[in-house]
């Protein structure tokens, strides 16, 4: 099968040469051309185009942006508020960082362009807290668009006026949970919210409705707007539409970032034919495709069952390489799509001292709200933290199921699936490693290997 090319949307002119982020550069290359022609339109319209796009929130849930929008509350009469969920805190994920640092007026468009869809007269921008540089080129970028009259008051000279904020985090993971990050910007502890009631399409920001978009997301509106909702359902595939940025870590020969048509590439050819393979004298061994929190795959897996294509239903067989790059695909076979982040492990990784990096870093990422995750986290990497620091037991494994199976479904959010999920899929992936790591460990110790 041949290597499809990258399809570029989002990233058309990152690294191109002679591109930069300031606003002169992305007006000689068509900038807010479209958002001029979407302020022409009735804003419904331009809703229905998303809801017709099928665009799939890019955070990780992958949840249809336009079915957001339309949750909404308009009866209310309370202001609508937009927060763009840039955050980005989940390991392996680095997409949204070089949009906002390479082409940040391309989100401020796509940012308008939302809030003109749904009377927005306010937005925000929420920053991780670790992106001080990202911070300053947005506080730049927006300056511009406002002196410019792309933001701001009486925009384009029509009677809509909307302004953004750039507001930054203090970097912590739990805030990228979008009721985490309404409670961060209104100035307290980043505790997630119970739903019901505080569902953010009714009871957001400051109690009013918000819309909370990724990055990612909100830039492929301005492609919707621009070629229309049923032209965008043709890049990609049913129900995956569009492109999608995929963030390659760890041990292949060319990491980086890669933007495709959703599901049109496989991970085999994404990992060897884009990203080059393994490290020479190397094999693969692993691979998490979502961001860490994402259920990991064991290469010489088989994965076997029936998924739809078109209007028939087909059988399928595929290796780890096999697996379409789409959240289907990656949901049939017990994974997910998440965030895009995708992280490549090698023969030479200890899979046991791998998850003892992961789970130090869930514990210390729980906002310690709900007892399960607060108290799981802490004892999973308890756990793992002294099998390898050369006290591991024979009855580790089954304890560490025993914990990890009691946190999903037990939360507010979905934090508790995050830290346990790694824990489940390893131990039943890589169970054997896991059982035969006392051993091994008092025969050989083994340097952790370093993996987010």
């Amino acid at each position: 099968m041949s290597v499809p090319q990258q399809r570029r949307l989002i990233f058309a002119h990152i690294d191109e040469p002679g591109y930069t982020n300031d606003l002169a550069c992305y007006l000689k290359h068509g900038g807010y051309e479209v958002m001029k022609k979407a302020f022409a339109r009735p804003p419904a319209e331009l809703i229905d185009e998303v809801k017709k796009s099928g665009l799939r929130g890019r955070g990780g849930a992958g949840f249809p942006c336009g079915v957001k929008w339309t949750l909404v509350d308009r009866k209310s009469g309370k202001p609508i508020y937009l927060i763009v969920n840039a955050d980005e805190s989940e390991p392996g994920t680095f997409k949204d960082r070089y949009i906002m640092h390479q082409d940040p007026h391309q989100l401020i468009e796509g940012t308008m362009i939302s809030c003109f869809a749904n009377n927005v007269k306010q937005a925000y921008i929420y920053i991780r807290g670790e992106m001080p540089h990202g911070a300053r080129i947005l506080e730049k970028a927006i300056a511009e668009a406002r002196a410019a009259n792309f933001v701001g008051q009486n925009i384009l000279g029509t009677n809509y006026s909307c302004d953004i904020f750039v507001h930054r985090g203090a970097g912590a993971y739990i805030c990228g949970e979008e009721t985490g990050l309404i409670e961060s910007l209104e100035g307290k502890r980043a505790n997630p919210r119970i739903k019901p009631p505080y569902f953010p399409a009714v009871l957001g920001l400051y109690q009013c409705p918000t819309i909370v978009n990724n990055v990612e997301t909100l830039c492929h509106v301005k492609h919707i707007a621009d070629m229309g909702g049923e032209a965008y359902t043709r890049i990609g595939t049913p129900n995956n539409s569009g492109t999608r940025i995929f963030c390659v870590s760890g041990h292949v020969q060319r990491p980086g970032y890669y933007e495709f048509e959703a599901g049109k590439i496989t991970m085999g050819q994404l990992l060897n034919d884009v990203c080059g393979g393994p490290l020479p004298g190397r094999t693969f061994k692993a691979v998490i495709p979502g961001g860490s929190s994402a259920k990991v795959m064991r290469f010489g897996e088989r994965y076997k069952g029936k998924r739809k294509v078109g209007a028939e239903m087909v059988d399928y067989d595929w290796g780890v390489e096999d697996v379409p790059m789409d959240f289907d695909s990656l949901g049939m076979i017990g994974t997910m799509g998440g965030s895009g982040g995708v992280i490549v492990m090698d023969d030479t990784v200890n899979m046991v001292e791998a998850l003892a990096n992961i789970n130090a870093f869930y514990q210390h990422e729980s906002c310690g709200q709900c007892t399960p995750c607060r108290e799981g986290s802490l004892w999973m990497k308890k756990i793992t933290s002294r099998m390898v620091h050369g006290d591991a037991r024979a009855e580790d494994a089954a304890l560490l199921k025993a914990v990890a199976d009691q946190i999903p479904g037990r939360t507010i959010c979905a934090f508790g699936e995050a830290c346990s999920w790694p824990t489940q899929s390893f131990l039943a992936k890589f169970g054997d490693e896991f059982k035969g790591y006392p051993e091994a460990k008092k025969t050989k110790a083994a340097p952790a290997a370093p993996l987010i």
